[in-house]
């Protein structure tokens, strides 16, 4: 029989190092409450993650006297919201319509902004980080909640943290929600996501790409210098595509976008193209005695608009302000102080889900309809349009795709953002603020901390996402 270590013990334990999880470790350990974080994973460098930053969030780190310290991260930043279609460009959210200082959302790897929470959450003498920490149950005392068993992914060794409180933020898949018996909501979506890196040129567009057409959609994450690529594929369709091998992808690639032909090429297998379940979905109720779950723990957001990590963050700093007070006395939670949480949490995420099923019944599910399941043409590089005005042919680069479409050949509300332009502030609002932006408590606020290192100009990032660091942390993070 495993012996089991179980003589560790905090206030708060959070399930989950992603950004809620983080969040709120931070804010709940500025108020000088015991937490104890427990983070999978050795280190946060894994693909694929979402990468937006909102000005929301901005302004929550500048509250929390990190803004500074954001700003020298390699990122890049966009201010507007254009969608390439077949008949052209159109633009459909200006950013610099938003109220406060943060007129733009922010790209920048997550792995750059979990580490930089995590080295400020370090300062604090409450706080403590468990890394390579498999939460693998809970525990219980009659009915309620009291901690957690974790495996320890080093050594095998199994341990138990009795905390007043758990909160799980562990994700979409998360552990803890099934332990506890929980069972989500789903509402149906019409789409998957196909993840792959493209090698990115100088003279390439800056920050995000989104291109849409009869069948195929697809998004691209500027990250200097590469490209992070989701192609929207209908849901269920990944073993079709695939069979068509991957020279059969790289031409649905080409159709969509001429300009990256001459990059295609590095997809060597289906090997290096990831495949995201796409999920939407929600408990119905966040909690039970001496549990919260928050964050996609609690409800699976769509990646339409990018807003998951947005309202992860918010539903970390609303729990934060609501629970320090009553961690920082003795005795258990109320269930009525969880309850608290829910209901502050609860209808902005349903009106953003509301806003995320109207989009894929009325846009992307249409849009996808044919899909990969129909038969796709294979275009080869002598098949894509060329250019020979300057002499010499060349594949269609990403400037002659930018042609404003023509007003009569849109969408009604495509053509009145566009005949009246501060329209483009609503959806901008929308995206990078959020139905209910959430402040940092006056005693998690902190004067502008001083930046560590100097902004590097262009991010360094392998194309494996490994390699950036040159030591990586595993265990604990001890109390400063």
């Amino acid at each position: 029989m495993q012996r089991v270590s179980n003589n560790e013990r905090t206030t708060c334990l959070v399930v989950g190092g992603g950004p809620a999880g983080m969040v709120l470790g931070l804010l709940l350990a500025r108020a000088g409450v015991p937490v104890t974080v427990l983070e999978k994973h050795a280190d946060f460098l894994r693909d694929f993650r979402g990468d937006t930053v909102h000005a929301s969030t901005l302004t929550l780190l500048d509250e929390l006297g990190l803004g500074a310290r954001f700003a020298a991260l390699p990122q890049r930043r966009f201010d507007v919201a254009r969608i390439q279609l077949d008949q052209g460009t159109v633009q459909v959210g200006d950013l610099k319509r938003l109220p406060g200082p943060h007129k733009h959302i922010a790209l920048v790897p997550q792995w750059d902004l979990l580490d930089l929470l995590a080295d400020a959450a370090a300062e604090e003498p409450a706080f403590t980080l468990r890394r390579n920490a498999q939460v693998t149950d809970l525990l219980r005392e009659d009915g309620r909640v009291v901690g957690a068993r974790f495996t320890d992914r080093t050594d095998g060794s199994v341990h138990e943290v009795r905390a007043t409180l758990t909160v799980a933020c562990d994700g979409r898949g998360s552990a803890v929600r099934a332990a506890a018996g929980l069972s989500p909501r789903g509402f149906g979506v019409p789409m998957d996501v196909l993840w792959f890196r493209l090698p990115r040129h100088a003279d390439d567009p800056a920050g995000l790409v989104g291109r849409f057409s009869t069948g195929q959609v697809m998004v691209m994450i500027d990250r200097g210098d590469y490209w992070q690529c989701a192609y929207l594929i209908r849901k269920d369709s990944d073993a079709m595509l695939r069979s068509e091998g991957i020279e059969g992808f790289r031409a649905r690639l080409t159709a969509l976008q001429p300009w990256i032909a001459d990059r295609v090429g590095e997809l060597a297998s289906f090997d290096d193209v990831k495949l995201l379940d796409v999920r939407l979905e929600r408990l119905r109720r966040w909690y039970v005695n001496g549990l919260l779950l928050i964050g996609d723990a609690a409800h699976a957001m769509s990646p339409v608009g990018g807003v998951g990590i947005n309202l992860a963050v918010q539903d970390a700093v609303a729990a934060a302000r609501i629970l320090a007070p009553a961690l920082q006395v003795d005795g258990p939670v109320p269930v009525s102080v969880l309850r608290r949480v829910q209901l502050r949490r609860w209808w902005p995420t349903a009106l953003t889900q509301a806003g995320q099923r109207v989009a894929h019944r009325r846009i992307l599910g249409p849009a996808l309809a044919a899909g990969p399941a129909a038969a796709h043409p294979q275009r080869h590089a002598a098949d894509i349009p060329t250019d020979t005005s300057a002499g010499a042919s060349r594949p269609v680069g990403p400037d002659d795709a930018v042609a404003e479409a023509p007003s009569a050949s849109l969408p009604l509300p495509m053509r009145l953002v566009r005949r009246f332009p501060v329209l483009q502030g609503i959806p901008g609002r929308v995206i990078a603020i959020g139905p209910l932006p959430e402040h940092a408590p006056a005693w998690a606020r902190r004067p502008e901390m001083p930046v560590v290192s100097a902004p590097v100009a262009t991010p360094d990032i392998t194309a494996s996402g490994a390699g950036r660091r040159d030591t990586q942390e595993t265990g604990s993070t001890p109390r400063s």
